[in-house]
């Protein structure tokens, strides 16, 4: 039963999806053969690595030295909110809640729920004709390893909404994400804004982990304006440093994610986590550890209708991005796509790996050569360091041929190692710690999280640790980042890489 406080937010928040609700399409999408769902920033030729593309990906758009900064922000309340005190008004029941309410479906958030994990589990399944993990489509994707059955499937027979305090299939928030550094330079979105849950009985219980991420792309209102039509989702994350009172900020935020700020939709609703059809859109991960082998999968939220059928809201498992199936290195590979991996794909991100900072290096996957998991505890399967050995080859000939062209003293094992970080189950787990060349030791998660169900005292009270990698590397940089976007503005003299002739013609 909700309280008469949360009852007055959803009344707000279905008139405010109502508004914002989007069409719905006509086109048939058969069940035993979803159709391909394809990532709009691989038409824009932006990253497809939903951790490193936008202004954050730039050099330049971090301060060497010392800086001239007027607006300085608190990372832990301007960046990553873990507080109790703020996440508390964040309930699992109301997220879902909400995309049900934005997606105009006649469904409840336990039918979307029980859909979601409905396809870890072969068909038939609950017998509802939709996505199963040995589905065409999914099933292998793009010819990798897609584990089937799932113990999360387990999930679609529960209902994790009742008993909301004490529920250990219950969802609890554990993390709020300014992510404006993703943002993309040519202004059409404004970043992401991310909340993170996980299943409470991994708090007590180490092997049964489950947690999940909403990942939301936010557009900007006023493209034509450019990044600077993003300014007051900035400004509103900076202003956050400055109030003291984690009651008020959490009052604040849930206006921002599911409200809005005057002019900008809000950040819960579907077409932000995968339903959008054009523009950068958003994504749901997941980390998975209710079985062996840890792995984390990636979902798009999307509203499909077929002719003389009602819609349906449904989680669609799609590939994971930035993550290479690991046989792809394999110089023996008989994988389909290992020639054109090896020769022309990935010695074509060589130069983009080679950039020696831990942030911004990076690279650039197709998806055809994603995989529909990262599999965080195989010494194998996203283990690339260990499918390319250490044998002479085409491969890393290849490598080494790029490595030579732009000058860099970095090997091939180097590449590698660097490419490896830059998939999930290297981010999270295989890469922590790893020499990565040129000086560069990759930071260390907390065993496979960045953000775990485990608490500390902070100043306001109770909140969720984050990982080293998250303290001492990534939030330094995202913080400097954002920083540098604060204290610059149009005829300030200087041409940032977001401003142009079109945008600013003071400065550029």
């Amino acid at each position: 039963m909700k309280t008469r406080h949360e009852r007055k937010w959803m009344a707000l928040l279905v008139a405010t999806a109502l508004t914002l609700a989007s069409g719905c399409g006509t086109e048939a999408v058969e069940p035993g053969a979803p159709a391909p769902v394809t990532d709009p920033a691989e038409v824009t030729g932006e990253s497809l690595n939903p951790e490193r593309r936008g202004i954050g990906a730039l050099p330049e758009m971090v301060p060497s030295g010392p800086t001239a900064s007027v607006v300085t922000v608190d990372a832990r309340r301007s960046l990553v909110v873990t507080d109790q005190a703020v996440l508390s008004g964040f309930s699992f029941s109301l997220l879902m809640s909400e995309l049900v309410a934005s997606s105009g479906v006649a469904t409840t958030e336990l039918d979307l729920f029980q859909r979601w994990w409905d396809t870890a589990r072969p068909s038939p399944g609950l017998g509802l004709g939709i996505a199963h993990c040995d589905t065409t489509g999914i099933a292998n994707m793009n010819g990798f390893p897609y584990t089937c059955p799932r113990k999360e499937g387990d999930q679609a027979l529960v209902d994790p909404f009742v008993n909301p305090t004490s529920n250990p299939s219950g969802y609890i928030p554990i993390g709020l994400f300014n992510r404006f550094d993703l943002a993309s330079t040519r202004g059409t979105d404004c970043g992401e804004y991310r909340i993170a849950y996980a299943k409470r009985s991994g708090q007590t219980n180490g092997g049964d982990r489950n947690l999940v991420i909403f990942e939301a792309v936010l557009p900007n209102p006023t493209p034509s304006k450019g990044l600077e039509g993003c300014r007051p989702v900035a400004n509103f994350w900076a202003d956050l440093s400055n109030d003291a009172d984690p009651v008020s900020r959490a009052s604040k935020l849930r206006t921002f994610y599911f409200i809005g700020l005057p002019g900008f939709m809000p950040v819960v609703h579907i077409d932000n986590y995968g339903n959008r059809t054009t523009g950068a859109t958003g994504q749901v991960r997941s980390n998975q550890f209710m079985q062996s082998n840890w792995t984390l999968r990636e979902f798009k939220l999307r509203k499909e209708c077929r002719s003389l059928s009602p819609c349906t809201l449904r989680f669609l498992p799609v590939t994971v991005k930035t993550n290479p199936g690991g046989t792809l290195f394999n110089p023996a590979s008989a994988h389909p796509e290992a020639a054109n991996f090896q020769n022309v794909s990935f010695p074509g991100q060589v130069s983009r790996l080679a950039v020696n900072d831990l942030n911004t290096f990076t690279m650039f996957t197709s998806d055809l050569h994603n995989s529909g998991q990262s599999d965080a505890q195989s010494s194998t399967e996203n283990h690339y360091v260990n499918q390319f050995g250490g044998a002479a080859s085409t491969f890393r000939t290849n490598i080494q041929t790029q490595l030579t062209a732009i000058g860099s003293t970095l090997t091939p094992d180097n590449i590698v190692a660097r490419a490896q970080s830059q998939s999930c189950a290297g981010c999270h787990q295989l890469s922590n710690n790893a020499n990565l060349g040129g000086g560069l030791i990759w930071p260390s998660s907390q065993r496979f999280t960045h953000v775990s169900e485990g608490t500390e005292t902070g100043p306001d009270g109770l909140r969720h640790r984050i990982s080293p990698a998250l303290t001492n590397v990534f939030i330094p940089h995202r913080k400097a980042v954002f920083e540098t976007f604060l204290n610059a503005a149009c005829g300030d003299g200087v041409c940032n890489p977001w401003e142009s002739t079109s945008f600013c013609p003071a400065d550029c």
